[in-house]
């Protein structure tokens, strides 16, 4: 089973997603809280590296009304947005969400994604996108809403797909201009309006690379935190064309095997998920690759 898979499964089993928070004594409570895109982490992880607490009030730290996120594991979870001049409490820190990956396990990550979403939505929707007016929000569902005219504002998504496209033993590897340096993945991009995602996979590589592909599969998604996208996986077989970079975003690509490969993606992307499937496959001779996760 791959881990995209079991994530996912993982995932279904012990997080209960919900907007409103029950009435009564909800207990301890488990805080993911944010000051622009970092976290509030202990710093003695021993302890738990998220705040459990009956009531954020207790870290004694300048915040917006927490946002209701459902139960993990049993546990009521919370998001917040800290105060931008709002200092961390003793034995605390901020820390980006993407360098603490490894400190959590998946469905925890997962969780922290969640939650940074929504905070960021909500800290750039208080005021009406139509005529200004201050927003409210809505106690029923996921939205703040405008009181002079009426428009509703819901957490936003952006649809980005995410492609590996192979040539029998073969898979396309390109590095984009603000990559780390070594760094290459496959191709991405995001879906345009009136676009299917196939029809998008198409385009971003005959755009990027300048080749055209067939037998477009899908492989899997991931919500992708940074700052709200969903990243949808295909893969694809290479139909014709040559490599014709764009020199805008690509900076450099190339066709690459299992025993010749750059600095590869982290194992926390869906990149990478698609990536180690390919190459179990074409490692256990499962070529042409079928596509389906590994």
């Amino acid at each position: 089973m791959s881990s995209l898979t079991s994530s996912h499964l993982s995932s279904q089993d012990r997080f209960e997603p919900a907007v409103v928070a029950p009435e009564g004594d909800l207990g301890v409570c488990l805080f993911l809280a944010f000051q622009d895109d970092r976290m509030l982490v202990h710093l003695n992880r021993e302890e738990g590296i998220l705040s459990r607490l009956a009531s954020f009030e207790e870290l004694g730290i300048a915040h917006r009304d927490p946002h209701y996120l459902g139960k993990l594991d049993g546990v009521h979870c919370f998001a917040a947005d800290l105060a931008v001049d709002a200092e961390p409490p003793v034995g605390m820190t901020l820390q980006g969400l993407r360098k603490l990956y490894g400190a959590f396990d998946d469905v925890e990550f997962q969780l922290a994604g969640r939650a940074f979403q929504i905070v960021n939505w909500d800290r750039t929707h208080h005021f009406c996108g139509r005529c200004g007016t201050a927003t409210v929000r809505r106690e029923t569902d996921r939205a703040r809403q405008c009181p002079d005219c009426g428009l509703l504002s819901f957490p936003k998504v952006s649809p980005a797909i995410i492609t590996l496209i192979h040539r029998g033993s073969e898979f396309l590897l390109a590095r984009n201009a603000r990559f780390p340096a070594g760094r290459y993945s496959i191709i991405a991009g995001f879906v345009e309006p009136g676009e299917t995602l196939e029809e998008a996979v198409v385009r971003e590589t005959r755009e990027e690379v300048g080749m055209e592909v067939r037998d477009v599969k899908y492989f899997g998604s991931q919500p992708w935190p940074f700052p709200h996208s969903l990243m949808v996986g295909f893969t694809a077989t290479w139909a014709s064309g040559d490599i014709r970079i764009d020199e805008e975003e690509i900076v450099d690509a190339g066709w690459f095997t299992h025993d010749n490969l750059p600095d590869l993606p982290d194992r926390v992307s869906i990149s990478r998920w698609i990536i180690d499937s390919f190459l179990a496959a074409s490692c256990a001779g499962r070529i042409p690759y079928d596509g389906r996760p590994a």
